[in-house]
């Protein structure tokens, strides 16, 4: 984007902090953006991408690992690995499966493990767009699961608004318009129309009021 652009970005998202008052927990900031003239009851036209941001999530982003021996190993740096004799215990607990997708941002699995995850762990993880992402067997997950680590989920589903985060409150608002550019490029570009299919965008915090974008 140019110069001017990344101006106007920085001047947006320090108007959405500026005008939020303060809270007593880390808040999130985010980009509402709102569809025109796409279908979204085709699936192709929706939108469902995972964006490394480049200046990072600015909190922990929890991964859980589903790997066996050689992997389960090399899953050190994963906040969680579940072993193939522990995925029954959650399939078997409905409220304890919603709290695993709840705790967790991202899943990681053996590909192998994928069939049994589908099939016992999908109707929890599905809607929630957390299947886990699959890997070969005995691989090292070590530099996924830090790519994770600033990875937003950009996914329309059927609405014509979605919402993705950008970052925390507390990061340099550069930071924030550098991660909202990056991640704006990257709509843009999978939307047929690109800026045509946005009817307008907006950045704000968790609980302050909006500020125009696009």
């Amino acid at each position: 984007m140019s110069r001017t652009a990344e101006k106007k970005t920085v001047e947006t998202v320090r108007k959405a902090i500026e005008s939020a008052p303060e809270r007593k927990f880390k808040e999130t900031v985010e980009v509402s953006v709102n569809l025109r003239d796409v279908d979204l009851s085709v699936p192709k036209n929706r939108l469902d991408e995972e964006v490394i941001l480049p200046k990072g999530r600015g909190k922990p982003i929890k991964i859980c690992v589903f790997g066996s021996g050689e992997m389960a190993q090399k899953a050190r740096t994963a906040d969680l690995v579940i072993q193939p004799q522990e995925i029954e215990s959650y399939a078997g607990d409905k409220k304890k499966a919603k709290k695993l997708a709840r705790t967790f941002d991202f899943f990681i699995a053996e590909a192998p493990l994928m069939p049994m995850i589908g099939k016992r762990l999908g109707v929890v993880f599905g809607p929630r767009g957390k299947m886990p992402r699959p890997v070969p067997p005995g691989s090292d997950p070590t530099a996924q699961i830090n790519s994770m680590r600033s990875t937003v989920r950009v996914r329309s589903r059927d609405k014509r608004t979605f919402h993705a985060p950008i970052g925390t409150r507390d990061m340099p608002p550069e930071d924030l318009a550098e991660n909202l550019d990056f991640l704006m490029r990257r709509v843009l570009g999978k939307l047929e129309r690109g800026r045509f299919n946005i009817q307008s965008a907006w950045v704000k915090t968790t609980m302050g009021p909006a500020v125009r974008y696009l």
